[in-house]
């Protein structure tokens, strides 16, 4: 927490904290406030390549403001409060974003070694499989947060703040049939915390298996296999599909010995997973597709909408009348299944498409898939684990959204390929 890099420890290290408090992944914004102030006394400022994409996806969602008043045909709900705190929130998102990328890459090897960045990331995924493990096992935990209760009741209720400022430890669906608890604390969504673990999870053997000595290697086998309960409790198939395509992409691109022990590990995990009572679970999983046909109707009126917009988008996300199932719009005492998520929240793709319109789409591709052309030769630990975050960023933009905590990791993850170029 010493010297110029303790707002990047206070983010990760200090986590816990803040989402007790009912800041959660809304602590970037607050310390981007003093990394700012560090950036501004080091000028001037050094820039990675690709940047500039960033920069006009944050323009073009200044430009998406001129929309919020409009409705695309098929929508529901009145120019108010809860659209202006939605769009004020992600575009403060998009901003501290920024301002994080920048004071990651201008800090000195010395002053924050790339390796103690990424045992941070490390720790984070310790309070993510503990908080994971909270959601299994105690999945009716959650509280006011201080936040909470100090905010104005109109800002406190808006959706998306409560989601945002309310410690829950897991979100409770009829997946499977019957009430299951999917894990999602210590983030603000389940799916939040699908992306997170298997982001995290990759900088976690990073820094205690191939960085690691004896006992860093010991306590990484030991929450590895902690981290399975949660992961398949989770009934996460976009996270599972994430970590079988991270499996490959090692199989590919490590050769020698480090390839046997990745097949031999591979192996050895299958083999324990099938023999254990988890693989039941995910059996009844796969057999039970609860949400394609909600996720085939949000994707097919979200792109029918941003037609409507497609240069600009409509700067926040809008209601579909309906659902996959009726046309009534909203619960009701009949009718408990009516309600239907916004449109633009199955996929980060989808979220850009609705707020900001093609260009925006293309540029968040573009930016990530820049990064994975960049540093594809990079074959040090860290330039291979950067470039395998940037590839399920770009699987993930299809099933989850960014925001709030996947984007910071993800420009997390993009600093560190940066940092690695020097």
């Amino acid at each position: 927490m010493r010297g110029p890099a303790w707002p990047i420890a206070a983010l990760l290290v200090g986590y816990p904290v803040w989402w007790a408090l009912g800041f959660g992944g809304l602590s970037v914004i607050i310390l981007a406030v003093p990394m700012g102030v560090i950036l501004w006394r080091r000028r001037p400022i050094r820039l990675p390549r690709g940047l500039g994409l960033w920069a006009l996806l944050l323009a073009g969602y200044l430009i998406s403001a001129l929309a919020l008043g409009e409705m695309p045909p098929g929508t529901y709900g009145g120019f108010g409060t809860g659209r202006l705190i939605g769009y004020g929130m992600r575009l403060a998102l998009y901003v501290s974003l920024l301002t994080m990328v920048l004071y990651l890459g201008n800090l000195t090897k010395r002053e924050l070694p790339q390796l103690r960045l990424v045992r941070m990331l490390g720790v984070l995924f310790i309070t993510t499989v503990a908080g994971g493990l909270l959601g299994v096992f105690f999945p009716s935990f959650a509280y006011t947060s201080p936040v909470e209760r100090v905010l104005p009741g109109w800002i406190a209720q808006n959706p998306f703040v409560q989601n945002l400022i309310h410690p829950t430890a897991a979100q409770t669906q009829k997946v499977l049939g019957y009430a299951s608890p999917r894990p999602e604390a210590p983030f603000e969504w389940a799916n939040a915390w699908g992306s997170n673990v298997s982001v995290l999870l990759i900088w976690f053997v990073v820094g205690w298996w191939v960085y690691g000595g004896r006992h860093r290697k010991a306590v990484a086998v030991v929450l590895t296999a902690l981290a399975a309960i949660p992961i398949v409790y989770s009934l996460n198939r976009g996270l599972w599909i994430g970590l079988g395509l991270a499996a490959l992409y090692l199989v590919v691109r490590v050769a020698g010995r480090t390839r046997l022990a990745v097949c031999g590990a591979a192996a050895l995990t299958a083999l324990v997973f099938v023999l254990s009572p988890l693989a039941h679970l995910v059996t009844q999983r796969l057999d039970k597709p609860h949400s394609n046909d909600i996720r085939a109707f949000t994707v097919s009126h979200t792109i029918k909408a941003a037609r409507h917009s497609p240069v600009i988008g409509f700067g926040n996300t809008r209601n579909q009348t309906g659902n996959h199932r009726t046309i009534t719009t909203g619960k009701t005492d009949w009718c408990t299944e009516c309600g239907h998520p916004p449109l633009g929240s199955d996929g980060q793709l989808w979220l850009l498409l609705i707020t900001q319109g093609l260009p925006g789409a293309v540029l968040y591709v573009a930016f990530f898939a820049g990064a994975v052309r960049r540093h594809w030769r990079d074959r040090s630990p860290i330039g291979l684990a950067g470039v395998l975050v940037m590839l399920l960023v770009l699987l993930y933009m299809f099933v989850y959204d960014g925001l709030v905590t996947p984007l910071s990791l993800y420009l997390i993850s993009f600093a560190l390929l940066w940092r690695n170029q020097s």
